[in-house]
């Protein structure tokens, strides 16, 4: 299994794929990370494997490729990470900065997640089962966040639907939340 670790100092993971996106900006002054968001995503819909996902953060998708692209034109979103089927980890965001991955949302009171969160994307969509690769990966990268960022534990992963209810169903009902959570307990 893979070991991650994150500087702290930089807000990079290594290992990871670096993809710098410039859907990013500068985390309010004195604000850390003290919540991970989960997220499920493929482009096209339903669909694995292909660079859409990485041009959509890098907002270089071409929106003529699919009918569904042009409802997402002019969308500019990112996540700190995106965890493959395969496992293979990429990073668009330095933890140190803000990703723009949550939109209008909440957890436990507080608003604008973005603000104090780690997004993870996950390739994948609600209704379809994720790699086993993904839930081991992910392990690992949560662990690495709760070194790097104590303030964070299990009780601060939370999904998408969780935070922005009603507007967003990510990861979706076919996300196992006690595989992850089975899986951190026995780190």
């Amino acid at each position: 299994q893979t070991q991650f670790k994150i500087s702290p100092a930089s807000g990079l993971i290594e290992p990871a794929v670096q993809r710098s996106s410039p859907n990013q900006d500068a985390r309010p002054a004195g604000v850390e990370p003290e919540l991970v968001v989960l997220h499920g995503i493929s482009l096209p819909p339903g669909q694995f494997g292909g660079n859409e996902i990485e041009a959509l953060f890098a907002n270089t998708l071409d929106h003529d490729a699919h009918s569904y692209f042009d409802e997402i034109r002019g969308l500019q979103v990112s996540a700190h990470l995106l965890v493959r089927r395969d496992g293979t980890v990429i990073q668009f965001v330095p933890t140190t900065e803000r990703a723009w991955h949550a939109g209008e949302s909440c957890f436990r009171g507080d608003q604008r997640c973005n603000d104090y969160s780690i997004g993870i994307e996950l390739e994948g969509e609600d209704e379809t089962p994720y790699d086993d690769r993904q839930y081991t990966t992910l392990q690992a990268i949560l662990r690495a966040i709760f070194d790097a960022y104590p303030r964070i534990t299990a009780r601060e992963v939370a999904g998408h639907c969780d935070i922005a209810p009603g507007r967003k169903s990510d990861p979706g009902p076919a996300f196992d939340w006690l595989r992850l959570y089975d899986g951190l307990s026995e780190a």
